[in-house]
């Protein structure tokens, strides 16, 4: 069952008696958890019937002997072992799983690791229970869910926008749902989202962010790439170089597939589907070509590479990260 599948179930009342999240995205696990809590129990009734319990602190027997509790005053009870992944002996919850308490909502939060899958007890959490796998988002996908988001909150955004909010943000989930909620409480419902309003609302300016930068770079408007550099040099808590560092490489990655697709002999429509991007974000990406061919766009990713870990303080002599910005943007254009 995938996330949106789980969540309506949910919403509706239909729970499950276990559900086991578990997997590399928080977030997800968070969210799941957090709307089990408010959904299943009515505040008055979470003082009796509602238990938090902690994997560090709790074994797999001790975690039934609450599950096993009768409810008191409420139809159900709910309990949520959070840091589930800290439980050593969680093989043991199989027989449990086999005959649970049909009044009992037990919640795992199994965080940044996953059950072995040809495990008995995963086999027989799949089948009978909810065994959810919480999957990071990788960078590709991130404009698709902002607008689906923006989309579930009443909003149609312009494809800049979009761009603007995942480029920026990048993959934390958590911010990302976080500075959505915010525009959703500021902005009129049915309201199109341009990079106006993000500039106003979540504070990424429209003309200087890392969105602007490799459309400069990609463009060959190198004097704008240095204009924005100079920006991030003044503002760098706004425009951390670990960030930049990475939006740069996803580009240059794209870049490399488009640049290698197009020397094997692929037509020019086709180079979106092979770097994994939609036609109209491929239009971002095709002026460059003129300028990186599959060689220099090789050198490039190896400069970022060495930024990046100089940036870390690997053979750093004590550069700040705006001279390393300024370096590397010296080395893209010129070498």
């Amino acid at each position: 069952m995938d996330y949106s599948a789980l969540v309506a179930e949910i919403k509706k009342k239909q729970f499950r008696p276990i559900y086991f999240l578990m997997g590399e995205e928080p977030f997800f696990i968070d969210q799941i958890s957090k709307l089990i809590e408010e959904t299943a129990l009515s505040e008055e009734e979470r003082s009796f019937n509602q238990t938090v319990l902690y994997g560090s602190d709790v074994n797999t027997s001790q975690v039934i002997s609450e599950a096993k509790r009768f409810p008191m005053m409420a139809e159900r009870v709910v309990i949520i072992v959070k840091e589930a992944q800290h439980i050593r002996d969680l093989d043991k919850l199989e027989s449990y799983a086999m005959q649970p308490q049909p009044s009992t909502v037990l919640v795992f939060a199994y965080k940044h690791k996953k059950l072995d899958k040809r495990k008995k007890i995963a086999k027989i959490l799949d089948k009978e229970h909810v065994l959810f796998e919480s999957k990071r988002i990788y960078d590709n996908q991130v404009p698709a869910w902002v607008e689906k988001l923006l989309k579930s909150k009443g909003f149609d955004a312009s494809p800049k926008a979009v761009q603007m909010i995942a480029e920026s943000l990048g993959t934390d989930i958590g911010r990302i749902y976080s500075e959505i909620n915010k525009l959703a409480l500021i902005v009129p419902k049915g309201s199109t989202i341009d990079e106006n309003t993000v500039e106003t609302n979540i504070g990424i300016s429209k003309d200087f962010n890392n969105f602007e930068l490799c459309n400069a770079i990609n463009s060959g408007n190198f004097a704008k790439a240095i204009r924005i550099q100079k920006y991030f040099e003044a503002n760098p808590k706004d425009n951390p170089l670990v960030v930049t560092t990475g939006i740069l490489f996803r580009n240059f990655r794209i870049l490399m597939l488009m640049a290698q697709a197009k020397a094997s002999g692929l037509p020019e429509n086709n180079l979106a589907k092979e770097a994994g991007v939609s036609p109209w974000q491929a239009k971002d990406y095709l002026p460059a070509l003129r300028f990186f061919d599959v060689r220099r766009i090789a050198r490039i990713m190896g400069y970022l590479r060495e930024t990046d870990m100089k940036s870390k303080g690997v053979n750093n002599q004590g550069a700040s990260d705006g001279d390393l910005l300024k370096e590397l943007l010296f080395k893209i254009i010129y070498q």
